[in-house]
């Protein structure tokens, strides 16, 4: 982040203070990211983005009585995970459940194309792709909010509604999925991976 933009915890408390700048700066940073993830579950961007601003409306009506979360962030994308938990709920689609468990997380991973320098490396990364499109969904995910989205396993834990060492156990689990998969691209794999391992 740039060091001269406000962090989530200073925007957080102003917008706690009722201030609607910092209200619309943490909008504009992680719009675009809430409404990725919210796409990963529910293929309907209209319904997705009244998911999104629908958790900041609320955010914005009950502002005086929010306690600080511990990443501004993850506690962002839990909202998000669970307003289209409710969606699913109320549209009677999934059996009245509150649970994303069952519903394919469908999100594409790619790497950026600053890692590819040659082709050989873009074969690689490919065949990286395709390997990480084929874990279960649950794993996926995980590896999506661990990874691309940078949050720590108890971060991870809490929007996924699990306890630490699950969440540990299936972001290890997907891991060695993906190790046993590129046998011979280690290097590749420890490059793209190396924070979580």
């Amino acid at each position: 982040m740039n060091p001269s933009l406000p962090t989530d915890e200073l925007l957080w408390h102003r917008l706690t203070d009722g201030e609607e700048a910092a209200f619309t700066q943490l909008f504009e940073r992680y719009y675009a990211a809430l409404l990725g993830y919210g796409k990963s579950f529910l293929n309907d961007s209209d319904r997705v983005q009244d998911c999104v601003q629908d958790v900041f409306a609320d955010i914005w009506l009950y502002r005086s009585s929010l306690n600080e979360p511990t990443s501004v962030k993850a506690y962002l994308l839990s909202c998000v995970r669970k307003r289209v938990a409710r969606f699913h709920s109320r549209d009677r689609i999934f059996r009245q459940t509150t649970s994303l468990d069952h519903i394919e997380f469908s999100i594409s991973f790619t790497v950026e194309d600053r890692l590819i320098a040659n082709e050989e490396t873009a074969l690689r990364i490919h065949h990286l792709n395709r390997q990480i499109n084929a874990l279960p969904p649950r794993q996926k995910e995980i590896l999506f909010l661990r990874y691309h989205q940078g949050l720590t396993t108890e971060q991870v834990a809490e929007i996924l509604s699990i306890n630490y060492q699950s969440a540990s156990n299936l972001l290890h689990r997907a891991l060695m999925q993906l190790r046993r998969e590129l046998k011979g691209n280690v290097a590749l794999f420890l490059l793209l991976f190396s924070d979580l391992v």
